[in-house]
Parts: structure tokens; sequence; C-alpha cells
């Protein structure tokens, strides 16, 4: 009797403990969404190495418990699905833009597919450093001695270009002299041409109204046709 006793007394517990857990798992789950205002985010569910393309396998959502998300984060993985992983991201961590890379850009870097990054030495346009900004357009003029005698020539070599870096500390250049640093985004051809000129010529970059789109037929001036332009008047 006293055996069947204890067994039904171990049975009550058993059900009890149950139901508690239960509860306590409820409140707490109800909580962790109260402070987290419901809010998801999506991280890694294993590590991940450079180069692999993101599946539905890869990836996992979890609740975060701040009231931000970190900057370019996820909340849902049919974001991330398709990209690829640009560098190493470890179980667990949570997956943002710069862990990516895309057709609109590499790891957060900014290059779109197809286009380069390329960074010249900027001469002459101490005024316009001050004003440039990421995200800008610019013209890039290109200035060399031309023939002979060496005379000055310049000509904008390249057009409505975006600015993605801008460094004002100077960096020792081909011509010998310590220059700031502009990183500009162009296309491949355009990218060998603004080689070209950082290794050998002067550039220099004028600053473009962003809603000016115009392009014009681009030509070389020396300095001794703006010298004898117009008409002399006695």
């Amino acid at each position: 009797m006293k055996k069947n006793n204890l067994l039904k007394l171990l049975g009550i517990a058993f059900v009890v403990a149950i139901v508690s857990t239960g509860i306590f798992y409820g409140l707490f789950v109800n909580k962790l969404s109260s402070n987290t205002g419901g809010k998801v985010i999506v991280v890694a569910a294993k590590n991940l190495r450079p180069g692999t393309v993101l599946q539905d396998t890869d990836l996992k959502t979890i609740p975060w418990p701040n009231a931000e998300l970190p900057q370019s984060a996820y909340q849902n993985v049919s974001q991330v699905v398709g990209n690829t992983a640009f560098d190493p991201i470890g179980e667990g961590e949570p997956v943002t833009a710069t862990h990516l890379t895309t057709a609109l850009s590499a790891g957060g870097a900014g290059v779109p597919e197809g286009m380069r990054a390329v960074s010249v030495h900027v001469t002459d346009s101490t005024g316009v450093m001050t004003l440039l900004r990421t995200g800008q357009k610019v013209d890039v003029q290109v200035v060399a001695g031309r023939g002979k005698t060496g005379e000055t020539a310049v000509r904008t070599a390249l057009e409505n270009l975006t600015i993605l870096s801008v460094n004002a500390q100077l960096e020792p250049s081909s011509q010998g002299q310590n220059l700031p640093v502009v990183t500009l985004l162009a296309n491949p051809a355009d990218a060998d041409v603004l080689a070209l000129a950082d290794s050998g010529a002067r550039v220099r970059l004028t600053l473009r109204n962003p809603l000016d789109g115009e392009t014009r037929t681009r030509t070389s001036l020396s300095l001794g046709s703006v010298m004898h332009s117009g008409t002399d008047k006695p």
C-alpha cells in the first residue's frame, strides 16, 4: 500500500514539475520578447568560410536583446540567402552587409559588379579637397608638360566619377610630392586612364553639382592657347 502511495506521489510530483517548467518557460519567452520588442537577427548557424554561397541551412534567427540592431544587420534569412560570404563568419555571429559580396557591393566596400576602385594623388586642389565627401561626383583633370617645349597642357580626362573615400593625409606620389589621396569608382577602361594619369602627370579634381550629369567633348587646352585666345585690343 505504501509503495502504491509513493508511486502516486512521485507521479503527481512529476506532473507538477512538467507544468511548472512549462509555465516558467512561457513566462521567460514572453519576458524576452517584451524586452526585445519581438526583434530577431540573422546569425550564422555554423562557421562559414569566405566564398560560401549562403543557403537556408547556413543561417538562423535568434532573439535580439537590445533595442537597436547592429548596423547593416538582417532580420530575415531570405534577405541573405544567395549572397556570398566576403570574409569568415563565426557560428552565432550576426551576419551584416559588410560580411557579404553582392552585385551592388563587395563586402561593404561600395564596389559594384563590373566596376573598380582606383586611388589617385590629387594636386593643386587644396580648396576643393576640403569639400570632398564620399558619394560626391567629380571630374578628373590631367595636367602635364607637352611636346619638346614642355608647355603645360590640361585636359578633362574623365567626368562624373563617384568618390569612394577621401584621405587628406599626405602620401608620396610618383611626381616626388606628398599629396592627399582620393579613391574613385570607375569602369575598367577609366580605371586604366586614372592609373596612367596618377603615375605620369598631375591630377586635379573639380567638384560637380550632384544633379548635373551632363558631359561634354573633352579636348586638351595648352597654356599658350589660353594666353593667345581672344582678340587683343590696341
